[in-house]
This record gives C-alpha cells, structure tokens and sequence, in this order.
C-alpha cells in the first residue's frame, strides 16, 4: 500500500472506490445490476431476444449476436443532462461507450454457444461521479451472466457461451500521482486519464489511454497499466463473490 497522503474521499492511491452490485433492479431483464463504483451508479439489464440481426441471416452468420446501449438519465449530473430525443441527434460520446461495452462483452463470448439469439446489454446511468464507462462494463457483464444462467436453466442453450469475465477501470495522472479508479472531482483535472479492460484470466481487452494538454512517458504508462491491473483483479473477484451468491439462488 502506498504511503503517499490520502485523496480527498481518503482513499490511497491504489485503491478503489467502495464498489457494491444490487441483482433483479431491472424485474423484467432477464439479469440485471445496480453497480456503484462510490457514488457512480450504473443499472445494467442483459435482455434476450430469440432473434439475430437480419445482416447475420442474409450473410448466414451461425450463432447469435450482443448488441449494448449506453445512456446517461438526465438527472445523473448536477447540470441536467437533456435527452438524446429532445436533441434531435445521438450523443457522439454515449455511442463511443456503448460500442466500447459492446466491444467488451463481446471479447469473452462465444457467439456460436449463444444459439439464435441476441443479448442486448442496456447501461443507464442513474448518478455520475466520474468512470461511468468503466462501471458500466463491470456491471454489464454481471448482467449477463445472470441472464444467461437463466437460458441456461431454461434448456434454451446448451453451454455457458462466456469464455472468461470481463471488468474495467480507470486510473490517472492526478496532481502529479498515479490514482486508480478516479472520482469526478480528479478525473476532471486530471493530465492524464487511462481506462482499462480486462478478463478474469488477465488479457487485456482494450487501453484507452491519453494526455490533457501534456504527454506522458512510457514509464508512467507502465505504472498506470499496472496500476490498473491491481484494480482489475480485485473486481473480478467481487464480481465472482457476488455471483456465486445470486446463481445459488436460481
């Protein structure tokens, strides 16, 4: 543990915010979370639909196909956050997330095991404090696994078509130091701001990293990304506590 002072919720530098799942928030998904990375709070509902897309069956694709959706309630900020509809155009940044959780869920499943069907992951956010993406991804994958356990017990499918789990955070430079997991108060001063995908066996999925008006070196790269793996690998374990739990209960 680093002994470097505390931040200004009094967490060190290398540690996560509190981070707890609710199950059966969302009563007519097929699975769903209320995730909360601290006072980010993210509902995740995995939905199944017995179809697929009509470009896979007029390209005769096998299997089935994850599709998600990313949107922030416009309450979820302390300024109103308007509709995507009352806009009148989509949300350039909440098309960039979804096709990231999309990206993410897709890594760790077999879309042949998945039958002809598409599960659609659906990410609302109900209250922003910075790393929405990255809660969102974690939760996602909750979902799923709820929702697939219910195909599976239904006999619907055959196998369990996920291949690993998959959970994500963010890390950052902040005031000159290295911080895992960053709240809205350093994510938005931070110079450099890095999100990061992982499965439980520890292959990365995708590394967005990026400079705020600096640059950084590949040493503080390294120390990000291993930063981050820290966190990775105590959030898989969460995840697996808690579904060993719930899938009890199916």
């Amino acid at each position: 543990m680093s002994t470097s002072a505390p931040r200004a919720d009094g967490r060190a530098p290398d540690q996560l915010r509190n981070v707890t799942f609710e199950a059966n928030i969302a009563p007519y998904a097929t699975g769903s979370v209320l995730v909360s990375f601290g006072l980010t709070r993210v509902i995740c509902g995995a939905t199944i639909e017995a179809n697929v897309p009509t470009w896979m069956k007029q390209q005769k694709v096998p299997g089935g196909w994850l599709t998600a959706e990313y949107s922030m309630l416009p309450y979820s900020t302390l300024d109103r956050k308007p509709r995507e509809i009352a806009k009148g155009r989509p949300d350039g940044r909440n098309i960039e997330i979804q096709r990231l959780v999309g990206r993410s869920l897709r890594a760790v499943l077999d879309l042949r095991k998945l039958g002809q069907n598409t599960l659609w992951l659906d990410c609302d956010v109900l209250q922003a404090d910075g790393g929405t993406r990255t809660a969102a991804i974690t939760g996602a994958y909750v979902a799923a696994r709820l929702a697939i356990q219910k195909l599976l017990d239904a006999q619907l499918i055959a196998e369990n078509p996920l291949t690993d789990s998959v959970a994500a955070v963010s890390a950052g430079l902040f005031d000159g130091r290295a911080l895992l997991d960053l709240a809205y108060v350093e994510d938005k001063d931070a110079t450099v701001d890095a999100n990061v995908v992982m499965t439980g066996r520890g292959q990365f999925v995708e590394v967005q990293s990026s400079g705020e008006e600096a640059t950084f070196s590949p040493e503080q790269l390294q120390g990000l990304l291993t930063l981050a793996q820290k966190g990775l690998k105590e959030l898989s374990a969460l995840q697996t506590a808690f579904l060993a739990k719930q899938l009890l209960k199916f």
